[in-house]
């Protein structure tokens, strides 16, 4: 996600009926064996079994142009069968569980070169999104889930972990985050190389991003901002505004990047 503020151009109707308990779904709806303090695998190398695909201009579980893919173990974003310009083709890899308090480890890189067309802020650009919205509650042009997100960069890109919020506000000390993007993350990872990328999730009393096992970043209050349009039709449908769970979906935002080792654990309250 870019960091700037971004205006939502997303008007379309909903891919299919929306049900406001599904637009946030709640953690309850998570299988018993996802017990407490027991690392699972979201993603099992071979397929992308559990997830499904959100892409703007295509409904929820259309793959378009096969852009999510598992290629030797690892769950590859690509664009070798794309054609044209970008054209804002954002995509989204959404989890099919929702989660409200556990730590979410997975290691990623950013490789090859941007897809032509695509934004400058999309250069070495992409990001986990947390608390979201379900895909199925997604407008068919919507670019981003309402959601909070881990960002992740590379090279020149800049510094990788902080936090961007499409349709949404964090607590940062005590204040109402104001911009769309933290800028507080140091270090700086070289397009090609793999990193670490681990965030603690507690509800909505505290949220820590960690990048190759150090702090980068912690905040609290995740909510909707209901000036943001994508964000009011989910709190007129009867979606809480402290954002207590949600989904859990990969980005694809131009440019190539891959995914290994996706797990997750449960954890207790704070």
């Amino acid at each position: 996600m870019f960091n700037r503020i971004h205006s939502s151009a997303i008007v379309a109707a909903l891919a299919g009926a929306f049900l406001a308990p599904r637009a946030f779904a709640a953690d309850a709806a998570s299988p018993p064996a996802q017990v407490s303090g027991q690392w699972i695998q979201l993603f099992n190398g071979r397929d992308l079994t559990g997830w499904t695909p959100k892409i703007s201009g295509h409904a929820a579980g259309e793959n378009y142009a096969n852009t999510f893919r598992v290629r030797d173990g690892k769950l590859c974003v690509s664009y070798d069968d794309y054609e044209g310009p970008f054209n804002d083709r954002f995509g989204h890899l959404f989890y099919d569980k929702p989660f409200s308090k556990y730590v979410l480890r997975l290691e990623y890189r950013l490789v090859g070169d941007q897809y032509p067309g695509g934004p400058d802020w999309g250069y070495a650009n992409s990001g986990i999104m947390l608390h979201g919205q379900t895909p199925e509650s997604m407008g068919r042009d919507q670019f981003f889930p309402v959601s909070i997100e881990f960002q992740l960069l590379a090279g020149r890109r800049g510094a990788t972990g902080n936090a961007c919020s499409p349709g949404t506000h964090i607590v940062v000390d005590g204040k109402r985050f104001p911009s769309h993007c933290t800028d507080v993350a140091k270090q700086v990872i070289p397009i090609g190389e793999w990193a670490t990328a681990e965030v603690e999730v507690h509800g909505d009393k505290l949220i820590r991003h960690k990048i190759n096992g150090q702090t980068v970043l912690e905040y609290t209050g995740p909510q909707l901002d209901e000036k943001d349009a994508d964000a009011k039709r989910l709190a007129d449908a009867g979606a809480s505004k402290l954002l207590t769970s949600g989904t859990i979906s990969l980005q694809s935002e131009s440019h190539p990047v891959e995914f290994r080792n996706v797990e997750l654990k449960r954890t207790v309250e704070l």
